[in-house]
């Protein structure tokens, strides 16, 4: 690939890939430097993305290698998105709660969606209202994790909540982004398609050859990389069979992971993970965070109408995802319920991809995309952590509840 770069790509194209890599590389390191205060990464990505794009330093401009790479890096991203669906392996019981759950956020954000849009907002109802009713699962696992929640009922809730707020999404984005067939034609070629997944899922769990284990194995730890090859070979695959069906790509790539995740569901698994995150969060991934932040509209979010609309989707999210709280209240109690609403709410990543994949289909206009990614943003700097306050208030005051009276 990069060969290829270098013989094709101008002196002006390499120098925006290299600043693109810079940017990717120091948001890595800017998001850890203070030991308490852990910025997520994604937002890093997307600031250093606007500092070095065309709206504020305009030394990196976008060029065909970038986007395609960028392309990668969304595919990438789903594609871990539905990994992240089989590895928490949550309860059924969870799952079935947050599928609830979502259908009651999903039906709040299409009204409100729609309101929007016949109120004069330039985007389509049914997109905004998927855009609110995401969840960052893949941002809430290390906070949930730090914060010693995973364990706990609050966590399987979280994690319930995320797993449907991923998963949900973007089976509602391919259907409704395909626009070829009509909506009957549409399900039955989804289900067709699930059919195909699932029988690759079986083939894969029960077809394990012993000679092919063997070279899976041995491969791990050389150059051969065998199941690191495979994995990226279903992605591109099943990206392939999306697009010659009509569906987004993006449903290709959810699909990948779901069945390499099936497949990687054992200790020895981990290490072939770990090496496809280091080529995802490690390389193309990156890129399209900071290429997003390339494209972002600043001009459209710095006007009085374009952050009055932030804050509006900011509430929105807000509301949408937090509602699905309640179906867990009598479980969790009200205080935990609260913190719940907070982690369900965080978003971004999808919310990038969606307003990535609706400004290519004139779904949705520059300026409500910023203002739905800006939102975004803040809900991941400051969601989870009222989320986590929380939690830990309501353990103080049980702490203090169990504290022997003071004898005078």
């Amino acid at each position: 690939m990069w060969t290829l770069l270098l013989a094709a790509a101008s002196q002006v194209e390499l120098r925006s890939i290299v600043l693109v890599l810079a940017a990717s590389s120091t948001a890595a390191i800017v998001s850890r430097l203070h030991p308490r205060i852990v910025v997520p990464a994604v937002v890093v990505e997307v600031l250093l993305g606007i500092l070095i794009g065309p709206q504020v330093l305009h030394i990196a401009p976008l060029n065909q290698y970038l986007v395609f790479l960028s392309d990668v890096g969304l595919a990438f991203l789903f594609f871990f998105a539905g990994l992240e669906v089989v590895e928490q392996h949550v309860p059924r019981s969870s799952l079935q709660r947050a599928t609830g759950g979502w259908v009651i956020s999903i039906v709040i954000g299409l009204v409100a969606g729609y309101a929007l849009h016949a109120a004069g907002v330039d985007g389509e109802g049914w997109l905004l209202g998927i855009a609110v009713a995401t969840t960052a699962l893949g941002t809430l696992v290390p906070i949930l994790s730090d914060a010693r929640l995973l364990p706990t009922d609050l966590g399987a809730a979280v994690l319930g909540t995320g797993v449907a707020g991923e998963f949900w999404p973007i089976v509602v984005i391919s259907i409704f982004l395909t626009g070829v067939y009509g909506a009957a034609t549409e399900v039955i070629l989804l289900f067709a398609f699930g059919g195909v997944v699932a029988l690759a899922a079986v083939v894969t769990l029960r077809t394990r050859p012993p000679r092919l284990l063997r070279v899976l194995q041995e491969t791990v730890h050389t150059t051969g990389q065998a199941a690191v090859r495979l994995s990226v070979l279903l992605l591109a695959a099943l990206v392939l069979l999306t697009r010659a069906v009509g569906f987004d790509y993006v449903l290709g790539a959810f699909a990948a992971g779901l069945v390499t995740g099936l497949a990687l569901d054992s200790p020895e698994g981990k290490e072939v993970q770990v090496r496809l995150e280091g080529i995802g969060f490690g390389f193309v991934i990156p890129i399209y965070f900071v290429v997003t932040g390339m494209t972002f509209d600043v001009d459209g979010l710095l006007t009085p109408s374009g952050l009055g609309l932030a804050l509006l989707f900011l509430a929105l999210m807000f509301v949408v995802r937090g509602a699905s709280a309640v179906l867990w209240l009598r479980e969790l109690g009200a205080r935990e319920t609260a913190s719940l609403a907070f982690f369900g709410a965080t978003q971004l990543p999808l919310v990038v991809a969606v307003v990535s994949i609706g400004t290519g289909r004139h779904a949705i206009s520059s300026t409500v995309g910023a203002a739905l990614i800006g939102a975004g943003m803040i809900t991941v700097l400051v969601f989870p952590i009222l989320g986590t306050r929380i939690t830990a208030s309501r353990e103080a005051v049980e702490a203090e509840q169990l504290r022997p009276a003071r004898e005078f």
